[in-house]
């Protein structure tokens, strides 16, 4: 039986290349995450023969053994960090990834920084809607931690990641999708040295051309490729 996912991909594409169009964009400035929590290995292996370059891990463990398995396939495979991170992870996540997107403490950006063997993008998660179940900083906090990242040689900060509360309605999503973007060109204004903030990384399966209408660079889509998840 063939498998969906190249097809998947296929119409995920297409979507992003539509919503760009929409908003003026070039579609090549989005990168498509693909989003493998709980994804078997198989299934991955697929999405990098269909030319998925980008996959975006949650959990440390899960991770390594995925990492190692993809490495085998001889492409250029980009490895970004997206769960929720404890500082006691970070010797272990500099060495698998090359982007977390998670940092939302100085005390977490300190630990990066002491651990890791060379550069290591992150980007700062805000918690626009302060939801207690999820990480991230305030708005009001953010720029207060882009002036401290930027004083640690070893991170260069790119942008900012949030996930907004679940609607049906992917419109409702939008309201957050603009404040990240005007919360990023406040801090770009201030032309903080170590600081580019041209990443945004927002939107998934069921919002993610709201997200690019509003400037996402990185789209965590995990649902719309792989199918739902297995509990």
């Amino acid at each position: 039986m063939p498998s969906i996912i190249p097809k998947n991909i296929a119409m995920v594409r297409e979507r992003v290349e539509k919503a760009a169009r929409r908003a003026g964009r070039d579609p090549r400035e989005i990168t498509i995450l693909a989003a493998t929590k709980s994804v078997d290995i198989r299934k991955m292996q697929e999405a990098v023969k269909a030319g998925v370059t980008t996959f975006g891990e949650n959990y440390v463990q899960e991770a390594e053994k995925k990492i190692k398995d993809l490495q085998r396939s001889k492409k250029d495979i980009y490895w970004h960090f997206i769960g929720h991170l404890q500082k006691n992870k970070a010797k272990d996540v500099v060495k698998l990834f090359d982007t977390i997107e998670t940092v939302d403490s100085i005390g977490l950006a300190k630990e990066l920084h002491k651990r890791a063997e060379k550069k290591l993008c992150v980007l700062i998660q805000v918690n626009l809607a302060k939801e207690k179940t999820k990480g991230g900083v305030t708005e009001y906090e953010a720029l207060d931690l882009t002036h401290e990242i930027s004083k640690l040689a070893n991170l260069s900060l790119k942008g900012l990641m949030t996930i907004p509360p679940f609607f049906e309605n992917p419109e409702m999503s939008r309201p957050y999708f603009t404040e990240l973007r005007r919360l990023a060109e406040k801090i770009r204004r201030e032309t903080i040295p170590n600081v580019i903030m041209k990443e945004l990384s927002m939107g998934m399966s069921h919002d993610f051309e709201v997200a690019i209408e509003e400037g996402a660079t990185i789209i965590r889509v995990g649902t719309a490729i792989f199918g739902e998840r297995q509990r």
